[in-house]
Order: structure tokens, then sequence, then C-alpha cells
């Protein structure tokens, strides 16, 4: 395994929506849709606005996106220094080079593309042949494009706002300043079209917003946001004079432009900037995105102009922490992020992902309003473990978190994607105490938190009830607890902390049974409970596996180096798969002891979890907001896992969705052929005491001898009549209603079209190869290979004709008979084929036997063929009765 992953493949990303570039709205003429394009790093996705479901995934590029732009048949795309045109939202068509310094604008105008870079260059691109239309420099110290803007009906001119104030209003064709404004002494951070025809709406970088005419250069009115510099602008097109602006807070503002006052705010809409916000076309709806990973379509049906959210795909806005699968069907991943919040995402389909929300202090509004507390003072800090049971998830709270820096455990529901109504605070415990680990047991009843003091208690899920703690003086450990278990039947109990103690303790009683000393403190554990093997990641960077039944250390694995940040079982129990903080993801082997597979990510991992069916290996990893999977290829087929030497050098494999480069495709395809290599390849034949059949369907054999049969049954009942050729003038009925007579058919067309045997003279490539074999002495199968293998190619009817031409009346000769003999008894030899030896032989007979009677020679080499099938037929007998034998003894034993 000289690169890469021997038994994980990438396969796809799951959470990715959005990012701080500015979307694109396109629209479909022949679909009559929206489509939304988000950036999402080196790609983009492309949504449907009706349902926000994804269309499609663009092919990486080398770099991130930082702008993005659509026309009615492209989607432009900035990566530094380049620009690339992608087709059907995908395929790269065209690449633009020319820019020296980074692209952040772009603006796609006819059959132009313009863009602007950070070092004042504005180039004009001619699209389709992708040449330098023109280019304009500016010098950023005196005037800086900020943003960029095409006047509705104002043909070949384009808008430029600049860092300083200024405007400029340039005509591309002739490259000409037509005007320039002098501004308003602040930076010009978005520009965008109204609905009356020269009227511009202008946000800059003190928040105020300008609704300005260019034609007369007259302020009409503005307005003043107080949350920061102006992010976008959208002006509402289906009737109501409305204007959206966003904040860099995540706020939304709705100005009514003929009151000339604020409408409506809507705050928090996105936990961070907003990138961009748009309307659709004639439609009461409103899309936005942003650097908080979510698309979001507001809709304005209500009543004093306020929206509300009809649709939205988000993820985490802060990268994941914790990953595990929830339920057995392995479709479902929980996630917890930085953000506080609690994710489920489907490996289905986007539909099925589901939010749980974040989790608070109190929910109650009447409270918050008493208490005079701020929404973020009311949210809880991120979680920091967290334990899922289905087993009772209809009936009460299955999912049981802990947060950073909280003493209170808290309860979820998985159906109703609600925070629980529950808070499972311990009694009589220090303020300063926090909650480290939670475990649920298998039917879903009991909660187990262990705290920092070495407390561990157990809760009641459906009333939320203490029910007791671990330990005579109530603390289990003498230091943090690190992990908390429970076995299968609710016997047994396993608690380790940083007291380098693992302890076992009887469930109901709470009495604890043996404790083992470990030679590290453990930083994490995972049990097993269908194998009854517990996993310890110990804080000297080595694996520890236990056996609870024997409570023995039965595997002790070394090589990470680096903290091991998380850890899961297979299925099975036979393997185990370890995160580290150095940047690898290993497979251990715990029959043989092994360390069977080692990959390198670019990012190091702090979750992982395979799935219960083993298909899927779900990996969230730091900085990446994005769950990713990564396939099982052992459930593919065959896998050649070798232990791995101690020096072994892991090679670096990208993760799902980033672009793979070509030294690393080498390396892949290297992999890739060391596997095929150790895969077992079935040989043509075992044996030559065996018999071997062709595995050919059934039709090509079976019906050889019924082939009369089947022509008699299939015989059309009327001669296939040719078209009457329609003449030049048309005959007519004599009558009212003018009608066409049909020419009569002549005595030479109703005679038989049939070819006699005569006049195929021509020998088929089956009977020249036998032909040429006929003086060849016959010994081994490989020399009649060509002439079964184009048997083999025909059906039952041109096998019929094949075997038909052999004998002398049939344009053959008998010397073709005897050579066709002779195969057949090549292929009896070789003990290949013998259900297609079987058919062609009787179907030869039915056809030849007259004719061989009177052949001496043919006769004693069909002598010498039917002593070695009564030889054949001895032996499968023989088999078919030690078969019945072992079948009836077999019955008796039960």
């Amino acid at each position: 395994m000289p690169g890469g992953s021997s038994l994980f493949s990438g396969f796809r990303v799951l959470g990715l929506y959005s990012n701080h570039v500015p979307h694109a709205l396109r629209y479909h003429k022949k679909h009559r849709e929206f489509y939304v394009v988000t950036s999402v790093g080196q790609c983009f996705h492309t949504y449907n606005v009706n349902r926000l479901g994804i269309v499609s995934v663009s092919n990486s590029l080398s770099d991130d996106i930082t702008c993005l732009a659509a026309d009615r048949m492209l989607v432009f795309a900035a990566t530094g220094r380049l620009i690339t045109a992608f087709a059907r939202n995908k395929e790269v068509v065209m690449c633009y080079h020319g820019h020296k310094q980074e692209v952040r604008l772009l603006l796609p105008l006819g059959d132009q593309l313009i863009s602007a870079d950070t070092g004042g260059d504005v180039i004009v691109w001619d699209v389709q042949e992708g040449d330098v239309y023109l280019r304009l420099q500016f010098d950023p110290a005196s005037f800086d494009v900020s943003a960029m803007m095409h006047p509705s009906t104002y043909l070949n001119k384009v808008l430029l706002g600049s860092s300083q104030g200024a405007l400029q209003l340039w005509n591309i064709k002739t490259s000409k300043l037509l005007f320039t404004f002098p501004g308003w002494s602040v930076g010009v951070t978005v520009l965008q079209q109204s609905p009356a025809v020269d009227v511009v709406g202008v946000g800059t970088a003190t928040g105020r917003i300008i609704i300005h005419n260019i034609r007369l250069d007259e302020t009409l009115m503005s307005f003043t946001q107080d949350w920061g510099p102006i992010s976008s602008l959208a002006f509402r097109t289906d009737g109501p004079p409305v204007l959206a602006s966003g904040s860099p807070q995540g706020h939304i503002a709705f100005w009514d432009l003929e009151r000339r006052q604020l409408v409506t705010q809507h705050r928090h809409a996105h936990r961070t900037a907003i990138a961009a916000a748009t309307f659709l076309h004639g439609e009461p709806l409103l899309i936005t995105n942003g650097a908080d990973n979510a698309i979001k379509v507001w809709i304005f049906d209500q009543e004093g102009g306020a929206p509300r959210l009809l649709r939205s795909r988000q993820g985490h806005s802060a990268p994941p922490t914790s990953i595990h699968h929830h339920g057995n069907d392995g479709k479902n991943i929980l996630t917890a992020g930085q953000d506080g919040t609690l994710q489920s995402f489907s490996t289905i389909h986007e539909r099925f992902n589901k939010n749980l929300g974040h989790g608070s202090i109190n929910k109650k509004k009447e409270q918050k309003k008493k208490k005079g507390l701020s929404y973020e003072e009311l949210r809880l800090p991120a979680i920091t473990a967290f334990s899922s049971a289905a087993a009772r998830q209809s009936d009460w709270d299955g999912i049981v978190a802990c947060h950073r820096g909280c003493l209170a455990a808290t309860t979820w529901n998985y159906q109703r994607c609600t925070m629980g109504v529950h808070h499972l605070t311990p009694p009589a415990a220090h303020k300063t105490d926090i909650a480290t680990a939670v475990d649920i047991t298998t039917c879903g009843n009991f909660a187990l938190i262990g705290t920092s003091c070495g407390r561990v208690d157990v809760y009641n899920l459906q009333s939320g009830q203490h029910r007791g703690c671990y330990g005579n003086d109530g603390k289990a450990h003498s230091g943090a607890v690190r992990g908390v278990a429970t076995d299968t039947l609710n016997q047994l109990t396993l608690t380790a902390a940083s007291d380098w103690l693992l302890k076992f303790w009887r469930f109901k009683s709470r009495k604890q049974e043996d404790q083992l000393k470990l030679h590290a403190a453990p930083a994490s554990m995972m049990l097993h409970r269908d194998s009854g093997m517990l996993a310890l990641a110990l804080d000297d960077f080595t694996l520890l596996v236990v056996d609870i039944e024997t409570r023995r250390i039965v595997r002790k694995f070394a090589g990470h180096h680096g903290n091991i940040n998380d850890m899961t079982f297979s299925p099975d129990g036979r393997w185990l798969i370890t995160v580290a903080m150095d940047c690898t993801i290993r497979t251990w082997d715990l029959p043989s002891g092994f360390l069977v597979d080692c990959f390198l990510v670019a990012m190091a991992p702090v979750g992982v979890s395979l799935s219960p069916t083993g298909d899927f290996l779900a990996t969230a990893h730091v900085d990446s907001l994005g769950v990713y999977l990564w396939t099982n290829k052992s459930l593919c087929g065959p896998v050649g896992l070798r232990p791995l030497p101690a020096d072994y050098q892991p090679s670096e494999v990208t993760l799902p969705g980033v672009t793979v480069d070509k030294s690393e495709q080498e390396v892949t395809s290297e992999g890739v052929d060391e596997g095929v290599d150790d895969a077992y390849e079935s040989a043509e034949q075992l044996g030559a005491e065996l018999v071997t059949l062709s595995l050919q369907p059934e039709s090509r054999w079976k019906s050889l001898l019924h082939l009369d049969i089947i022509k008699r049954r299939n015989k059309p009942v009327a001669p296939p009549a040719a078209p009457a050729a329609a003449p030049f003038f048309l005959p007519t009925l004599p009558g009212l209603t003018p009608r066409f007579t049909l020419p009569t058919t002549t005595e030479k067309e109703t005679q038989s079209k049939l070819v006699s045997w005569g006049l195929m003279s021509q020998r088929s490539e089956f009977s020249s190869d036998l032909e040429s074999l006929i003086y060849t002495i016959v010994s081994e199968y490989e020399i009649f290979d060509r002439p079964v293998r184009l048997l083999k190619d025909c059906g039952p009817a041109a096998l019929s004709v094949e075997l038909t031409c052999l004998s002398s009346e049939g344009g053959g000769a008998s010397s073709l008979l005897l050579a066709f003999i002779h195969m057949i008894e090549s292929m009896l030899s070789s003990g290949r084929d013998f259900d297609l030896a079987q058919g062609y032989l009787a179907l030869f007979l039915k056809l030849h036997l007259r004719s061989l009677s009177k052949d001496p020679v043919a006769m004693a080499a069909l002598l010498r063929l039917s002593s070695r099938l009564e030889l054949l037929i001895r032996l499968l007998s023989v088999c078919l009765y030690l078969f019945v034998f072992v079948y009836i003894i077999g019955l008796f034993i039960k």
C-alpha cells in the first residue's frame, strides 16, 4: 500500500451550503424557475429557489472562489487572478487570464464580462473568445473600485463606485468617461439598480443609504442604518416600494420609499454578515446568504410588511466538534458544533436534515422580557459531549448533552427537533463543577453524567429525576470523570477518570466490583456493547482495549503522535478506528492486534463515527464546517489488508469534495493497482476430474432440441407483404366521396423470396475455423477455443444454421462433421462448458445422425465420445448420491 487508504475512499461532504461570497441569481426561461448559486470554497452549488434542492455541484477549482456572477448561459467564478466560466453549472468552458491582482468584482453585460481587481485594473472581456476587449487602469489611492453596476436602459454603460466615495459612469464601447459624481465623502460598498429608470441605490461604509438619480445628479432621499456598513441592497419589484439593506451583524432593515421611513427590521436573520440579499423579480420573496453557512428564503405575507422564513438550508456556522450516528439504520448523523447548535444530517437527501436549535437557559419569552436579558445572554455554550438513544425517542427526550463550562446537562428531543424540558443538575454540587461525560442506557430510560469533581449521577429521562450516584461518599473518583458507559443489559457500569483508574460498578446497586489501574490518565473511552470491548485513549497517545467480561487489557496500540480526539468501532467489533491531532486516521485490527490502514488528511480530524451498517465513515475536522463521508471499500469488493510496519509513513488523502492534483492521482492509481493484485482471481478449471458449467443463459442450450417446435409456433399467419408503391397519379374510385384505389398485385410479386441452400456457397467464420483444424491432433481444449467462443456468441437460431451448414447438403463437407466431433470431445475432456457440450451434441446428432451412420471414421469417433460420456455420467451420479446421503444425515442430526 504505497499511498492512500486501502480501506476507505472519499465520497462526499455534508452540511456545506454557503460562505462569505455573495450569491448569484439566475432565471431559466425554459424551466421558468429561479436558481441561486452559492460558493462553498473551491466549488459552487446550484439550488432551485422553489424547494432549495441542490441541482448540481461544479467541478472543483485550484483555489477558493472569491466572487461569483451569472448570466443566462454561464456562471463565472474568480479564484485569485483567474476567472473561470462554467456551462451547465458544472463544466469549465473558458478561462480568462490577464489580471495581475486578486479579482474581487464581476459583472456580466451581454456578450462582455467586466472584472475588477484589487490593483485598480478593470478589464472588459469577450465572453465567447476570451480576449481582452478593453482595459481600464485606476490608481487605488485616488479611485479604488469597490462596486460596479450596469444602469438599466443605459447601453454599454457601467457605473463604478470607489472606496473614496466618488462615482464614475463609463462607456465600455468607446472607452470614454462620461460623468463623474463627487459622491458623499464616504466609501461606496454597494450599487443597486432600482425599479425606476435612472435611479440607483448607493450603500456606504458609514451605514448611510442614498437613493440617487444619476441622470439629473440629484439625491432623492437617504436613510441611515445604525448597524455599520451596508453589506447589500435589494429593491422589491412586485408592487410595494420597499428597500432591504443588510448589515455585518446579520440584521436586515426594510425601508418604505414612499413614506421615507423604516418599515420593519429583522434581527439575527443570519449569525454573520449578510453577504447578499436579492428580491425575486415580480415575487414577494427575498433570498439571503451569509458566512454562517446558510441560505434563506423569506416571504412577505404578513401584515405590517414583516418577513417570515419560508425555507432554508443551513449547516454549522462554526466547525463541528462531536459527531455520532443516530439510530440503527446509519442514515442520520448527529453533530454538535462550536456555534452551540445540535444538528442532524441525512446521508440520503438534504430534505431529511434537521436543526435541533441552540440550547438556552430559559425558553419562555415572558421570562426573557421580565429579566431583560439579551438573546446572546440566554444561550448556552457549545456542546462538548452528547449521547443519543433511539429506543424511547417517541416517548420522551432521547439525547443528553454536556455544555462547556456548565454543570447542568440538557436533554433534546430528536423527533420534535427541539431542546428538551429537563436540565439535569446533580444535588449538593459545587458551582465550579462541570459536566464532562454522559451516556444513555440501551433501553433509553436512564442517563449517566460524570462531572469534573468525580461524581457520576444517574437520572431518569422520563421524569428528569435524580436516581442516585456512584460511590460511598458521593464521588466515584478522586479526579475528573473522562468517560462513562453501560453494557447492553444494564448490569455493569464503567467509569474512567483522571485518577488513572477504570472502575467497574453494578448498575442497579451502584456498588463497586473491581477496578483497573492504568499507566496513564485516560482522555476518553468508547464501549462496543455487542462484543464487550472497551477502548481507552490515554494522555500518552496510546490506546488500550479492555474485555469487560474478563476485566483484563487484551490489546495495546501505540503509533499516534498527538492527542487522540475520537474513536469508533466497526459494527462487528473487529476494527477500531481512531483520529488524532497528528492528522492521521488509523484502523486497528483487534483479532490480529496490528495496524491495517492509515492515511493523512490536510486538517486534523476531531470527530469520527462509523455507521451501524458499516457503509460510511463520517469525520469532522478542524476549521471545517462540513461532515465528510468515506465509503468502506471492503463492502464493495475484496480488500487486501496487511499489517503495516512500525515505521510506516502514511500519505495524504484529499478530503471529499476538494481538488486532487496530478501527483495525488498517480499515487491513488498505484494504490488501486496494489489492491487489485491482492484480489483472488478464479482459475478457468480447478482440476481435470471436475466439471465446470458455462454460466450461459439456459435459453442458449435448453431450447436447441425444440427449435422446430418454436419456429412452427412463431410462424406468421400470412407471408409479409411489401407496401404498395404510390403512383405519380393516384387513381380514385367513382362516387361523391373521393377514395383512392390500391394497385393490384402481380404474380411476380407474390412469388416467394426465400433463398435456397444451394445459393449459400460461402463458408461462415465458424466453418472456416473448423476446416483449418481438421488435420490438427486434438490434445488440448485451447485448440478449439476460438470456434467455441464463436458458438457462444450465437443465439439458438444462428447456432442451428451453423450446425446445419456443416453437412454437404448445407454447403459443408464430411470432414467438418468429424472436426465438430473432435471439438465436443475436447470440451468433455477438459471438463469446461459441460452444459453447452451436451446441448451442442444433442442438436448435432439430431441433424446429422443419418449421414454419420454411413461414415465409419465418424462412427468410431462417436463411440469414443460415448465412452467418455458414460464415465462422466457415472461420476455425476455418484456425486449426486453422496450429496443426497449427506443431506439426509444432516436432517437426522438436527
